[in-house]
């Protein structure tokens, strides 16, 4: 059998991306959080195996660094197939396609990771090999071009997205289950920390714990990497042990406040408040002015900003709340209160 973690795409990996999977839970049972999520999976599993089937096709969405990676894993897991991994930009031709579905197995899973970014094309093979299992291939050209479709075993197709709407309309249909990932509670991500910090075999308090967790942005991806660069300082400046004071530490040196927040979040919210008066602004004028992509703004910085309540979008674009002036130490002036206060 192939290698679990097998990927389609080629390319060197980089240290932390082989720590980022030790670092991954390996089955349901170890995956912390979710809760809604894994009972429907448990479910889904159980089934299938029972039916002697392959799972039904799975689309998880929602914001970056949630899990959905680990999830399609742990389903390869659990089901005791090979996975294989791509992404909608790695797969530029219909061929390219044709060539990782030809080489699945029966139970197999293909997870593509921005699903949301597949070419019209590409799609249009994939909507007969996910509905019915077979390949359309045109042999020749012209006239004498003539059209033969293969039969492919039952294989599961495993979606990831943080665009939800920017997956075509016949593409999610095509998926049976579709999950949407939140951010995780605070006990939740402190478990997660901790399950880290052990297999990291750092020693650790439950404040210094609590620290990285309170400023991991309910994302455990986030929760790790922090955990990671605590235990760098601790190794150098604080002989080993990540308490409260050098989780503290550490993160006021990476610029990451007691929210969350690292230097991206506030540039943003800065330009915002200090270029627009607070809003509205749209999101390309943004991403300009503080020199990023709007989609890493759209993806990343924005979902975290609005769960706190430090941002909102209206028709007429991006606009600071009164907590968000509050968190950064800036007086709010409201433009509307202070016309009504001119009149009397």
């Amino acid at each position: 059998m192939a290698d679990r973690n097998d990927h389609v795409t080629n390319g060197e990996e980089h240290p932390e991306d082989h720590l980022d999977r030790a670092l991954r839970p390996n089955n349901l049972n170890e995956l912390i959080g979710q809760d809604q999520i894994k009972e429907n999976l448990r479910i889904l599993i159980e089934a299938a195996k029972l039916r002697s089937e392959a799972l039904d096709h799975v689309l998880f969405y929602g914001p970056p660094g949630l899990g959905k990676t680990t999830l399609a894993h742990i389903l390869a897991t659990e089901m005791g197939v090979d996975i294989k991994v791509t992404s909608g930009p790695a797969i530029e031709r219909a061929g390219d396609l044709a060539a990782i579905l030809t080489n699945l197995h029966a139970g197999d899973i293909l997870f593509i990771d921005e699903i949301h970014r597949l070419g019209k094309v590409v799609e249009e093979v994939l909507y007969p090999a996910m509905e019915d299992f077979s390949l359309d291939i045109v042999i020749g050209k012209g006239p004498a071009a003539r059209s033969i479709r293969l039969k492919l075993p039952h294989f599961t197709v495993v979606g990831a997205t943080t665009r939800l709407a920017l997956v075509t309309s016949p593409l999610r249909a095509r998926f049976g289950a579709t999950y949407r990932l939140d951010y995780y509670d605070q006990d939740a991500l402190i478990d997660i920390v901790q399950r880290g910090a052990r297999l990291l075999k750092v020693d650790y308090s439950e404040d210094g714990v609590v620290k990285i967790a309170n400023r991991s942005r309910g994302t455990p991806r986030v929760a790790l990497r922090m955990l990671r660069r605590v235990r760098d300082y601790a190794q150098v400046r604080a002989e080993g042990k990540i308490t409260g004071d050098v989780s503290e530490a550490a993160l006021d040196l990476l610029n990451i406040d007691g929210q969350g927040l690292d230097d991206l979040d506030r540039r943003v919210l800065l330009c915002v408040i200090e270029k627009y008066n607070g809003g509205p602004v749209g999101l390309n004028t943004i991403a300009a002015s503080v020199s990023e992509e709007p989609d890493t703004i759209m993806d990343v910085v924005e979902p975290y900003l609005m769960q706190l309540g430090y941002l909102e979008r209206t028709s007429q674009g991006r606009q600071a709340t009164r907590i968000a002036y509050q968190h950064l130490g800036i007086a709010f002036r409201d433009e509307k209160t202070d016309q009504q206060e001119s009149l009397f």
